[in-house]
């Protein structure tokens, strides 16, 4: 019965921006530094070492497998450089205090992932599992350490309100996607508040339909039954830098990377029912435990 009812408040998220409460529990509140003052010191006091060890010594590593020098060297069915970015994004992450849980398998081949979009934490965690090319907003462009990265991990980068913009996002998509690689993409457009998976865009999914491959969701869970999401996502007018110290300093807990059902594309009619199919399977695993 509870399962229901925060189905249902999922399901209604559309029209109010902080119905999909989790469970049908308050939330916790938003973006407020969680643990003691003391605790938090201490997570600084370990976390900020290591995270320039992090940059400083794995990140110039894992440049070079990137590089032609080395991407061309095979590990199963990944080069070196598609391995070297999920070791170093998954090491972030853990820098970071998230216990990483992969539920499901990212499908192989040329796919077009579609996820909740909460933080740009969303981008190492599903790099962490597999390698794939985002299509991001242009601001990340000029964010520090992570705008230039993003860059170097095949990153297409989009001017939010030009059509313009959006048509050249598309077709390098779907060059992308025909020359087997894979692409990721947040439908929603942009990050919220961490209550609400919102509307889905259905023109991005036009890139699978004309390369003719499969759309599999993935729901990104922080926390106890996603519970932390309010506090990953970024407070009212919360810079990137601000985010990025302020989850630095948080407690440890889980982050749940939830590989879904893929879509068939040929199985489906119209891009705007495979945009309502994955936000409707992210939300049903968002509601479950």
């Amino acid at each position: 019965m509870r399962s229901e009812q925060s189905e249902r408040l999922c399901l209604r998220s559309l029209l109010s921006p902080h119905s999909c409460y989790l469970d049908g529990m308050t939330p916790p509140p938003v973006h407020v530094a969680g643990g003691s003052a003391v605790g938090r010191a201490f997570r600084y006091a370990y976390r900020v070492p290591l995270l320039l060890i992090h940059l400083v010594v794995f990140l110039p590593i894992t440049l070079l497998c990137l590089s032609p020098l080395l991407v061309w060297i095979r590990v199963g069915d990944e080069n070196a450089g598609d391995v070297a970015v999920r070791w170093w994004s998954g090491g972030l992450m853990r820098i970071f205090g998230f216990r990483l849980r992969r539920v499901g398998k990212p499908l192989p081949g040329p796919t077009l992932f579609v996820a909740n979009h909460v933080s740009w934490i969303d981008i190492e965690a599903l790099h962490s599992q597999r390698m794939m090319g985002f299509v991001a907003k242009h601001e990340i462009r000029g964010w520090p350490v992570v705008g230039w990265l993003a860059a170097q991990g095949q990153t297409i980068f989009h001017q939010r309100g030009s059509q313009e913009s959006l048509g050249g996002v598309l077709q390098a998509m779907m060059r992308r996607l025909r020359e087997g690689r894979s692409v990721g993409v947040f439908p929603e457009g942009r990050t919220r508040d961490g209550h609400a998976v919102g509307p889905f865009h259905a023109r991005i999914f036009l890139a699978a339909v004309e390369a003719g491959v499969p759309v599999q969701p993935v729901a990104l869970r922080y926390g106890a039954r996603g519970s932390a999401q309010p506090v990953v996502a970024f407070g009212p007018k919360e810079s990137f830098f601000a985010n990025f110290v302020r989850l630095l300093g948080e407690p440890a807990r889980t982050a749940d990377i939830c590989f879904l059902e893929p879509i068939q594309v040929t199985d489906v009619e119209g891009r705007r029912r495979i945009a309502d199919l994955s936000r409707e399977r992210i939300v049903q695993a968002m509601a479950q435990a």
